[in-house]
This record gives C-alpha cells, structure tokens and sequence, in this order.
C-alpha cells in the first residue's frame, strides 16, 4: 500500500487526530507539524490569520508532511496540496471523552496543560457533526483522486495503523 508522503489528519477535536498523527509518524518518518502548535501561543494567544495562512504555505511546498489539525477554514488548500487523508470519523460520545481524558495532561500537540474541561472545546464537539463533519465528506468525494482513509473508531484507527508495522 503506497501511503504517501503529504498526509492530513482531520477529525472532531478529542478525536485523537495527534495521537493518530504520531503513531502515522512514527512508522513512516514523515515529518509531523501539529497545526494548535502553528497557532497558538503558550499564552493561549494566537498568531495573526495571515502569518499562520504564511506558515501553512511555507509547509504545504514541502515534498514530505504530516499535518495533524482541523482547522476548517484550511480545508480546501491542505486537500489541493495533499496526497493522504485521514478523516477520524468518531461520533460525539468518543470526542468528549477524549477531550475529557486530555485535561490536566502534557501534550506535545498544544502549548499549554488544559487545567480545566474547555467549554468552547465542547461546543466545537458538539457541532462538528452537523458543521464540519458535512465538509469534509464532500472534500473527500470531490478529491476522490487521494489516498482517502475514514476511520468509524479509535479501535479500527489502531488496527490499520498496526498493520503497518
């Protein structure tokens, strides 16, 4: 199986899209950029949309990426540029979990220790379905041409990608 060398990763946010995005690279070598990381700061502040909108550029011309993050407003370029899709499709009760399990945890794909459950994290959850969910399918139609991979479940994530190994 040709996995490519220009792979996004989307899915709801406590999807598990940067444990997914380590695991992918961690057997292949790509390189891996956590898309929270172009964006925020550790002071929960964020960069401008236009120096992020440089930053995902200067990336995208790379010949060798991971790029794990949502972020809709991007979704149309990484598709352009990419050759590799992962859309974590996991339903609401996973998501929540997984943003539940995170707090108070070093990550390596955000700058800061959530201390407490985000309530706008949660309001991201629990419309992804009905906001991005929608998007990205028909991204996935429209760039049929990719290497499009939609995962139902943490457990089906886990076997395709030990199966690698």
């Amino acid at each position: 199986m040709h996995l490519g060398q220009k792979i996004i990763v989307l899915g709801c946010p406590g999807g598990g899209k940067s444990v997914f995005s380590k695991r992918l690279h961690d057997v292949s070598g790509l390189p891996l950029i956590h898309m929270d990381n172009l964006w925020w700061k550790p002071d929960r502040s964020h960069i401008s949309r236009e120096e992020f909108d440089r930053k995902l550029e200067e990336i995208l011309q790379g010949d060798k990426w991971i790029l794990d993050g949502d972020y809709s407003r991007t979704y149309e370029v990484r598709f352009q540029a990419c050759d590799t899709v992962f859309f974590l499709d996991y339903g609401f009760e996973e998501c929540l979990s997984g943003i539940k399990e995170r707090v108070g945890k070093e990550r390596r794909d955000i700058p800061w220790i959530e201390h407490e459950l985000d309530p706008e994290l949660v309001k991201q959850v629990e419309k992804y379905s009905i906001l991005n969910r929608p998007v990205v399918l028909s991204l996935i139609e429209k760039y049929s041409g990719k290497n499009n991979f939609i995962f139902q479940s943490r457990d089906e994530a886990d076997a395709w990608i030990s199966s690698l190994k």
